[in-house]
């Protein structure tokens, strides 16, 4: 029997990303897990977009697969923060019938009341999942992803032969580079502590032929496609106190000093846009390159005494992007 795995895609003001991320989704050839897409209070028309794609009204234009409607169409069953917090749950009569429908393919649409950032937006459904679903696995995955077909597979196997890994990832490779599709991305991450700004991607000082194995073990999994155990495992959510930043690597140390392992499955792969989050609308990245800094500041902040020794580098960082803003007007 397949475990069963809850897959978690946060999306703001980001719809044309979002449905080319759920339609590699809908193509995988694992039998066994819900989709919950998880709106951070977008401002443009993210909710209709998506729910036009489900009923199968929108295609979806991507250079990893051609479109197809024998998929559509996808059951959408909506709910909003507040209706979570009343205790919507099994017995309430719309969900019982949603999650009793014969449907192929279903999703879950939760509606923020405002944006929360990456953890607490992506906390909400993870809770969500966890009380409706019952998974062995959660699987949080980036709005601006594709997925290979067996990418889910592939880790869930790795997974299932040892009951103290706690996070598992995929290779990533960038979405495109000057045409090219398997430039890596990410081969998951190291952490020094003692060293600002305290991690640093394997990727940086190493290289894809420097791993002749199956598997790396690191420090930590990249948040982009981050699937983590759910039974025996103690931590299950990432840190509030993070907006947009860290929390991956907070929730990998967090659950090391426990005694569970992360790894990088070199036969699971996606592709990722990177960073696409960070330029959605110009009037907001001051604002939000102060929050990621805020959070690079909590973390280190959380697991290393001596961390006012980087304020310095903190400071220099944000007087860098003041002075850029003041020269582009």
């Amino acid at each position: 029997m397949n475990p069963k795995v809850s897959v978690i895609v946060l999306n703001w003001n980001g719809w044309e990303d979002t449905v080319e991320c759920l339609e590699s989704l809908y193509r995988v050839d694992y039998p066994c897990f819900d989709v919950v897409v998880v709106d951070n209070a977008s401002e443009d028309d993210s909710l209709s977009r998506i729910r036009e794609y489900c009923r199968g009204d929108l295609g979806v234009e991507s250079p990893f697969f051609t479109y197809t409607s024998r998929n559509k169409p996808i059951e959408v069953f909506e709910l909003t923060e507040d209706q979570i917090e009343g205790g919507l749950g099994e017995n309430d009569g719309n969900s019982f019938n949603f999650y009793n429908s014969s449907s192929l393919y279903k999703l879950t649409l939760i509606k923020n009341r405002e944006n929360y950032g990456f953890a607490v937006g992506n906390n909400i459904a993870v809770e969500y999942a966890l009380e409706m679903f019952d998974p062995d696995y959660v699987l949080l995955l980036n709005n601006d992803t594709i997925v290979d077909p067996d990418f889910l597979s592939n880790l869930v196997i790795v997974a299932e032969k040892d009951e103290k890994i706690g996070l598992l990832g995929p290779l990533i490779y960038y979405y495109d580079v000057d045409g090219q599709r398997d430039v890596v991305a990410n081969l998951g991450g190291k952490v020094n502590i003692s060293q600002y700004p305290g991690y640093y991607d394997l990727v940086e000082v190493n290289r894809l032929e420097d791993f002749p194995g199956s598997l790396i073990e690191c420090d930590w999994i990249s948040g982009a496609a981050l699937l983590m155990k759910t039974r025996k495992i103690p931590i299950h959510t990432l840190n509030p106190e993070l907006f947009f930043g860290c929390e991956d690597i907070d929730l990998a140390i967090k659950l090391k000093k426990k005694g569970y392992k992360s790894l990088v499955v070199l036969n699971s792969y996606i592709w990722h846009k990177e960073a696409v989050s960070r330029k959605k609308r110009s009037s907001d990245s001051v604002n939000r390159a102060l929050m990621e800094i805020k959070s690079n500041l909590t973390f280190l902040k959380a697991h290393n005494h001596h961390y006012h020794r980087y304020l310095p580098l903190y400071v220099l960082q944000i007087i860098k992007l003041y002075l850029t803003v003041l020269l582009k007007g």
